[in-house]
């Protein structure tokens, strides 16, 4: 397994943010390319050719892109457009060196006949379809729903490029268990997130550093291993008064594991 750091969680500009996951001595970045300047209509191709170089001169690599807009793809009044901005973000990947892009999908209904599923399921066979033709996947973050709904669904998906960007944090904090959704989910996870918080007892989540929640991040990572998963473990901290450090503990942390 490879640290990664998601470059905007530290809150600087994007050059600065990569020359600190550098400096952390974490192995790759994942980036943010729903908003700001590195989207697919902010960054051409020159653009994007001078960024990697940049990424590899300071001995990074991309772990993935995110492109989530924050609509997922339940609504038929926004689907069409979530369709086409993702698409544009698929379509960068390959000029990154990368093959992942992560997203969130929305929230999946319990009832297959639901309409929301079926407008899911349909934006999500196409695009993955396209993710495939561009030798890309794309993959959806856990949290909303029990992992054994996500896997239901998943397999329901006449395409294989849906996949999975598992991250723990987000279904502690939704009241399900982190290390048992790794096992059950096993078969679609291509990348994960490192990251921690607990369910506080009114109901609501709360982001901890990383080792600070009910995660279990060393079970976690020895539950990623033992289903044979060997490829980026990034450090997601979205919360917190001070980013630069919460993150670098956390590498030195996840260094200790893998």
């Amino acid at each position: 397994m490879q640290i990664g750091i998601f470059a905007a969680n530290l809150l600087m500009e994007t050059r600065e943010s990569i020359r600190t996951a550098a400096r952390l001595g974490a192995d790759g970045v994942q980036l943010w390319n729903s908003s700001g300047d590195l989207t697919p209509w902010e960054l051409g191709k020159t653009a994007r050719a001078d960024l990697l170089e940049f990424i590899k001169s300071n001995g990074l690599v991309v772990s993935a892109l995110c492109g989530d807009f924050g609509h997922g793809f339940t609504d038929p009044a926004t689907v069409e457009e979530m369709i086409v901005k993702t698409k544009q973000v698929v379509e960068m990947a390959p000029d990154l060196e990368t093959n992942i892009i992560t997203t969130h999908i929305g929230v999946i209904p319990e009832d297959p006949k639901d309409k929301a599923w079926r407008t899911m399921e349909e934006a999500l066979e196409g695009l993955g379809g396209y993710a495939e033709d561009l030798g890309c996947v794309l993959a959806t973050e856990t949290g909303p729903e029990e992992p054994e709904l996500m896997e239901r669904f998943l397999s329901t998906l006449k395409t294989g490029a849906i996949a999975i960007n598992y991250d723990p944090a987000n279904l502690a904090m939704n009241g399900y268990d982190p290390i048992e959704g790794v096992e059950i989910l096993a078969g679609y996870i291509v990348h994960t997130h490192a990251k921690d918080g607990i369910r506080r007892p009114d109901g609501k989540g709360e982001e901890k550093p990383l080792g600070e929640g009910a995660v279990g991040i060393p079970e976690y990572i020895a539950t990623l291993r033992k289903i044979g998963y060997d490829g980026f473990v990034t450090i997601e901290r979205e919360t917190g008064q001070d980013p630069e450090g919460d993150i670098g503990k956390a590498v030195q942390y996840l260094r200790g594991l893998i």
